[in-house]
């Protein structure tokens, strides 16, 4: 029985989630309010309180899961030895991400505009560990020949931008796109053309088979 609790205590709390995510991207921190969201989210107001005790609360839950959801994407680079691996690996699980999780990615970008007062301490903290650890592997690849001499912390705030741009402008890519979502084939065709343009960027053929440079 606390077994079934549990699972129906977590469902209730990923709806909640959800619904948070969805309307603190569409109106902000400031504008958004637990009664909406516990309207989205199918619960009355009391419910979600109980579940969430303040909006500040909710509102640092869902900038950790999309930050953890982008830290579980960066393992990509664990266990690999050669850049064109890591890379693609990376670059693919970010898109998807940016994919299935367009809200959340919002609700971050919308939180570093305004100067990160919620999530400072996980840039200065957990962000920037990462980020000097994937620098000093990207130095090694270089060292090693393995790929061109390039700035690791600009090849890191390009890939960001490019694949976080998939969340944060679908709107507009959606227009551009005859004002519809893009398909499974198309997604998966742009997903492989920013790996090869990052990876023919630092030097490296994202197919070896063509023999191309």
């Amino acid at each position: 029985m606390t077994g079934t609790r549990a699972l129906a205590r977590q469902a209730v709390e990923e709806r909640i989630l959800n619904a948070a995510e969805q309307v603190f991207a569409e109106y902000g921190f400031k504008g958004a309010t637990m009664g909406r969201i516990a309207e989205l989210a199918g619960l009355p107001k009391a419910n979600l309180h109980y579940y969430f005790a303040t909006k500040i609360a909710l509102y640092r839950q869902v900038v950790e899961r999309i930050f953890q959801i982008w830290l579980e994407a960066a393992d990509a680079f664990d266990g690999c030895d050669r850049p064109e691996e890591a890379l693609g690996r990376y670059i693919r699980a970010k898109m998807d991400i940016s994919r299935l999780h367009p809200n959340g990615s919002k609700v971050w970008a919308n939180e570093i505009l305004h100067g990160a007062p919620v999530i400072q301490d996980y840039l200065e903290t957990t962000l920037e560990e990462w980020t000097n650890g994937r620098m000093r592997l990207i130095e090694g690849w270089i060292a090693r020949g393995l790929m061109k001499p390039v700035d690791p912390r600009t090849l890191l705030y390009m890939i960001w931008a490019t694949t976080q741009h998939y969340a944060d402008f679908n709107h507009q890519i959606h227009t551009l796109n005859g004002g519809e979502p893009l398909s499974d084939e198309q997604f998966e065709a742009v997903r492989e053309t920013v790996v090869s343009i990052v990876l023919r960027g630092v030097g490296i053929d994202p197919d070896p088979r063509t023999g191309a440079d």
